[in-house]
């Protein structure tokens, strides 16, 4: 293995097997492969995208899984080349909804190349692919993947794969007989997997992977699909094609237009999807790719790509993980063809690169998980917190270090972060109560720890800045804190007496507790106080009905704050309100 290229200053760290995450066991896989494929070569990987709508977070996976091993390699000294084959040159299928600057309109260049057909209005780009191509570069660059991009566009109309092509033609016979021993058998049901939905089928078409006709046509089997001269679509069929000349005949059933070219001068098609992607592993020498759950049956074309790969092209395919399906809290399965489905983008403007890496790196692929624009998304971090924590204190166990530190950076080095990373959930708290009011957001915060008081916001972003988009466009409308103007007299008026203590021994500690942990301290200890115990007495003291009592106080304290019986933790409110206002709103 020691023949592979390799930094000659970075050392190779032995890593045991009970300690290694499923990236590490992924690399070990890949670097013996490569080794054995082509000593002394780079490490290659690839990821396959379409631009033919927005591309969402399920299709991150698609580039996530590869990058995290590439990574790892590279880790580890030796040279590694991601891939990403952009799937520019693929038919627009369908107009997608919800894409802004988009209507009806654009159904007339259906057929036609993704580069052919005309970006959404108002664009700043040239065609339809690069539109959509333009806001996943911008989105890896943040989340710190490095990737060499390939437009396919680029490769068939440039010629690059001539050779191939004219293989690939030359043995159509041999391609036809092995498609047709999947086009007569029928795919046993799974039990350990369920079929796929609507929006999986949908997010698989998106793909290039579904639904592409593989070349079988009234004359015979073609696995090149050329591009009308006519209208530009592909709604071609081939009708001739001779061997020795490499003169084509095909006929367009959109415009009637129809032509004979050399495919030794030709380059307005492309092969057909089964045929193209097993190409392209041989081209490039792809050792790592994985693939979603819609390549995963029999006659799928990963599988049927095995063995075209080898028995046409004289390559092999890749180590290819099946990847699973990524789901938002709250939302159905995504499929880009449904509009609305959140982006790398949408995700990275309310959460900072390390947590989206994180949810990607700390699940094997074939598990499936979701992320949070929802309430969610206060758990999620504070879970992260409490690793960086274990993390910081050696407490955490390896996989969960391995995990952590593919999230905060790359071979590279660390990626930008919050200086000081207060909780999301205090500073989602205090976004929503200042709506996003600097000098009052800095007045809380500075207050939270007195000891250590904040002096600029800079110390929080990106943080922040994450958890104000959130509010601003996770959050309804009618679930926003609004602080009262003016105290509710009617419900200070019907207190019981024991209503009216509680108050009192809450305002009568507001100075001497002023900070996050004082205020804590402080509304959980009234109800204590008022039944008899310690105000630092532990649940396993109290007996059930404290619990009862606090949770009264709490929705009294939220109604006469903010009118509603719940809110921002409690705490972060009275900070954010201030203490002078609070003693308003109490009735002092």
């Amino acid at each position: 293995m020691t023949s592979l290229l390799r930094k000659k200053d970075v050392p190779i760290v032995a890593q045991s097997t009970e300690t290694t995450d499923w990236v590490s066991r992924f690399a070990d896989e890949v670097i013996e492969e490569s080794e054995r494929r082509a000593p002394g070569k780079r490490v290659v990987v690839a990821s396959g995208l379409s631009p033919s709508g927005p591309i969402h977070l399920g299709n991150l996976r698609e580039v996530m899984t590869p990058h995290l091993v590439a990574d790892e390699i590279r880790r580890r000294g030796y040279q590694v080349r991601h891939l990403i084959s952009w799937d520019d040159y693929d038919r627009y299928r369908k107009v997608p909804n919800g894409v802004a600057g988009v209507d009806e309109s654009w159904a007339e260049h259906i057929g036609r190349p993704l580069t052919s057909v005309p970006a959404p209005k108002g664009s700043a780009h040239p065609n339809w692919a690069e539109h959509f191509k333009a806001a996943m570069i911008d989105a890896l660059a943040e989340l710190g993947v490095e990737f060499d991009g390939i437009s396919q566009t680029e490769q068939y109309t440039s010629g690059a794969y001539r050779e191939q092509i004219l293989h690939a033609m030359k043995h159509r016979g041999d391609i036809d007989a092995i498609l047709d021993q999947y086009r007569t058998k029928k795919v046993p049901a799974k039990k350990s997997q369920k079929p796929l939905d609507e929006a999986e089928l949908e997010a698989a078409e998106g793909s290039g992977a579904a639904a592409e006709d593989d070349g079988t046509g009234s004359a015979g089997y073609f696995p090149y699909k050329p591009y009308c001269g006519g209208c530009g679509k592909d709604l071609t069929t081939v009708t001739a094609y001779d061997d020795d000349t490499t003169e084509l005949t095909y006929t367009c059933a959109a415009c009637g237009f129809s032509e004979t070219v050399r495919l030794t001068e030709f380059n307005r098609g492309k092969l057909v999807w089964k045929v193209d992607w097993p190409m392209r592993w041989a081209y490039e020498g792809v050792v790592f790719e994985p693939s979603g759950v819609d390549h995963s049956s029999p006659g799928s074309s990963f599988q049927v790509g095995g063995q075209i790969v080898g028995s046409i092209f004289g390559g092999k395919q890749p180590i290819g993980p099946m990847y699973a399906f990524v789901g938002i809290s709250g939302m159905a399965k995504m499929s880009s063809s449904r509009g609305g489905v959140p982006t790398p983008g949408d995700a990275l403007k309310i959460m900072e690169p390390q947590l989206l890496r994180w949810l990607y790196a700390r699940r094997r692929p074939n598990q499936s998980f979701k992320i949070a624009f929802d309430q969610e998304i206060q758990r999620l971090y504070d879970e992260w917190d409490k690793l960086a924590a274990k993390v910081a204190d050696g407490s955490a166990l390896p996989a969960d270090v391995a995990a952590y530190s593919r999230a905060v950076g790359t071979a590279a080095g660390e990626l930008p972060k919050t200086p000081r990373p207060m909780p999301y959930r205090t500073l989602a708290s205090v976004a929503d109560i200042t709506a996003g009011a600097e000098v009052q957001t800095l007045r809380i915060l500075s207050e939270l720890d007195p000891a250590n008081p904040l002096s600029s916001l800079d110390e929080v972003r990106p943080r922040l800045d994450r958890a104000e988009a959130w509010i601003n466009t996770q959050v309804p409308a009618d679930q926003r804190t609004v602080v009262r103007d003016e105290a509710d007299t009617e419900l200070l008026k019907s207190l019981d007496d024991q209503g009216r203590e509680s108050l009192r021994l809450l305002l009568d500690g507001l100075d001497s507790h002023w900070s996050l942990d004082g205020l804590t301290h402080l509304v959980y200890g009234v109800p204590k106080v008022q039944a008899g115990f310690a105000p630092d007495a532990t649940p396993k003291e109290l007996p059930a009905e404290i619990k009862v009592a606090q949770r009264t106080f709490f929705a009294l304290l939220y109604h006469l704050l903010v009118g509603r019986d719940t809110g921002p933790r409690l705490p972060t409110l009275l900070l954010a309100v201030g203490q002078e206002r609070v003693r308003k709103l109490l009735g002092e």
